[in-house]
């Protein structure tokens, strides 16, 4: 990266800790990948126990998010955070976008078992959130070409694909822009044994399938537990771990799927013998020795919409141990197991065909070793310090989207953001702008903030 030095607040509603979930550990990396070019803070209104590497980690609280972002140059949030501060339509600042979750798909699943209202609920609040991003975000990254297709549909609905930004940037590159879920730059080392020879009923010779991550109600683990009933019978020392039934998350409840699988495994007499739950979630630097102490890595999903726009991330954990994949096809992943032989995909539901798989890369240690290089290679493409080069580039460049001089009006109808009224209101919110960065920072912060906006101005002209 090169360019200026900016100062980046990266904005995360999970918890910093020994033990984070998919959202925390991608602001961390970004946050980490950021810090040597750039002044950076990643912040959270969750718990805050861990401290970074070259940046600040903090725990903030609603009202400190105001300074947070006065601070800031750019701003990088994900989740449910635009909806809740309106006056960030108005902020000074570079606002990235991370959507590669895209939660309001998430919301039908996690909600299922609700009644209708609070489904309603659920969906109209992931909305919200959604229509706040969309009308004032600057840049917005994606994980997928799939998910880049999903959102470039709910910019041009939003209006935000206009003369403007069309003129600018006719393929979008530069406003949506394809930043995956990573991997480690560090080659996985082993610090000691995780579950060969640890885990009670589970040997150093075993055969271990590791189902590394959560238990959501789009998953389908209870097809991966039929298939290795049958699998034992072939392969005797088959053992399946279920690496993290409790979320680190406590807003996170147990969801229904996980309850399904627990009566399943005990109603098959596989608990203790063949499948294994790991209650606690394990601390992100430890989970390492349990990735090299499995053989094969599995994912097993349903059919539908969040299927299909999802991002796997336990997946590239298996990349990254250079495990073989078995899963089920139709997500964004499947393509490329197939396509690399990374492993094996099957359909979804089919107990017979999962069973196949396993059996096959289980009793053919050969194909097994040759299936991890070809994993290994594959995995190059996913260091974090190359997917994250998106977001390097806006940080070294920071400029805000072509239509910004239309952000600060409300939304019209439909969502669709109306140009600026006037010259009179944008000076006016020019003006209120520089007195609230006079009261927080002074005039040298002050002086900064109005050079920072000149030469976005000038760069986007």
């Amino acid at each position: 990266m090169s360019g200026t030095r900016r100062r980046v607040a990266v904005v995360t509603l999970d918890r910093l800790a020994e033990q984070m979930a998919g959202p925390a550990i991608r602001a961390w990396e970004i946050s980490s990948y950021l810090a040597p070019d750039h002044d950076v803070r990643l912040v959270t209104f969750a718990e805050c126990t861990r401290s970074g590497d070259g940046f600040r980690t903090e725990r903030i609280g609603v009202p400190d998010f105001r300074e947070v972002v006065d601070w800031a140059d750019v701003v990088i949030l994900q989740g449910y955070v635009a909806a809740t501060f309106p006056w960030l339509r108005e902020a000074d600042v570079v606002l990235v976008v991370d959507l590669y979750d895209p939660f309001h798909i998430e919301s039908l699943e996690v909600q299922r078992d609700q009644d209708l209202a609070a489904r309603d609920a659920s969906l109209a609040a992931a909305l919200r959130e959604l229509d706040a991003q969309v009308s004032r975000g600057d840049v917005f990254l994606c994980a997928s070409a799939r998910q880049r297709d999903l959102w470039i549909g709910h910019l041009a609905a939003a209006g935000r694909i206009n003369p403007l930004t069309y003129d600018a940037d006719p393929g979008l590159a530069e406003l949506v822009r394809l930043v995956p879920f990573g991997i480690s730059d560090v080659a996985p080392r082993r610090s000691a044994p995780a579950i060969k020879g640890v885990v009670p009923g589970i040997g150093e010779d075993d055969l271990v399938l590791l189902w590394g991550g959560g238990v959501y109600n789009w998953f389908d683990p209870l097809t991966l537990v039929r298939a290795v009933d049958r699998v034992r019978e072939r392969v005797p020392n088959v053992r399946l771990l279920f690496l993290g039934m409790r979320h680190p998350n406590p807003d996170v409840p147990e969801m229904r799927v996980a309850r399904e699988l627990r009566a399943l495994t005990s109603e098959l007499g596989l608990l203790g013998t063949h499948v294994f739950f790991n209650e606690e979630w394990v601390p992100y630097d430890r989970r390492v020795d349990y990735l090299l102490d499995a053989d094969v890595g599995v994912t097993c999903h349903l059919p539908g919409i969040e299927t299909e726009f999802s991002f796997r991330t336990r997946v590239l954990d298996y990349l990254w141990a250079g495990l073989p994949v078995v899963g089920t096809d139709g997500d964004a992943f499947a393509p490329l197991v197939e396509s690399e032989r990374l492993g094996r995909t099957v359909p979804a539901r089919d107990v017979d065909a999962l069973a196949d798989a396993l059996a096959e890369l289980l009793l053919d240690g050969d194909e097994r070793a040759r299936t991890s290089e070809r994993v290994r290679a594959v995995a190059e493409r996913f260091r974090w310090s190359r997917v994250l080069e998106p977001i390097g580039a806006v940080c070294a460049d920071a400029r805000r989207a072509p239509d910004a001089g239309r952000l600060a009006a409300a939304p019209g109808p439909g969502g669709r953001t109306e140009p600026a009224a006037s010259l009179v209101g944008r000076v006016r919110l020019a003006a209120r702008t520089t007195v609230r960065h006079l009261r927080s920072g002074g005039v040298r912060h002050t002086g900064r903030k109005v050079v920072a906006r000149l030469q976005r101005r000038r760069a986007a002209r």
